[in-house]
């Protein structure tokens, strides 16, 4: 009985690292099947896609904030959940070598973080809505803060994968005999 709630434990825990790995820290410029203007030409920035990128930019900062926020306090229950498998036998070298990495790597990308800060404090080209007033300032904002994402998403990208993989590996490594090997799983 003790194993089985460990285990849950173990599984509880590495949900929640994994549902902090699920944050994109990038946006997707897409156009939807509903749109019926053809997404402007590279290079070409409207207001309305320049009002639409800011907002996107925003709310994946507002993510990672979260995703800061509560990395201490989630990677704390995931070590202890770690030292309970190891304390029942389990293997879990792989698990914490991807652990520390990827507190390394939160501990690495918080300053790129929090220098983004800057840029959206001034919010150049945007009034306090979001709103485009000089389109000019406006694109400059957004590729500033578009190169602020995806280093922030390189130094994490890694860690974050690495994390995701040994979870996988140690849930499959430590599946009960009783349970069928699921692939969705």
């Amino acid at each position: 009985m003790k194993n089985t709630t460990v285990k849950k434990s173990i599984l509880t825990g590495m949900a929640l690292l994994l549902l902090l790995a699920a944050y994109p820290v990038s946006s997707v410029f897409a156009a939807g099947k509903l749109d019926q203007d053809p997404p402007p030409v590279q290079g070409e920035f409207t207001n309305e896609r320049l009002e639409r990128i800011w907002s996107r930019e925003l709310k994946a900062y507002e993510r990672l904030g979260k995703l800061f926020d509560n990395s201490d306090l989630m990677i704390e229950k995931a070590q202890n959940l770690i030292h309970r498998a190891e304390e029942n036998g389990k293997d879990v070298t792989g698990l914490q070598a991807a652990l520390d990495a990827f507190e390394s790597a939160v501990k690495d990308a918080h300053p790129i973080y929090e220098s983004a800060k800057g840029i959206i404090n001034s919010h150049k080209g945007f009034d306090d809505v979001g709103k485009v007033t000089d389109p000019d300032l406006a694109k400059g904002t957004v590729q500033e803060m578009g190169e602020k994402l995806k280093e922030i998403k390189g130094a994490l990208g890694g860690a974050v994968r690495s994390l995701h993989e040994a979870i996988k590996a140690f849930r499959q490594a430590n599946r009960p005999a009783n349970v069928p090997n699921d692939p969705g799983r």
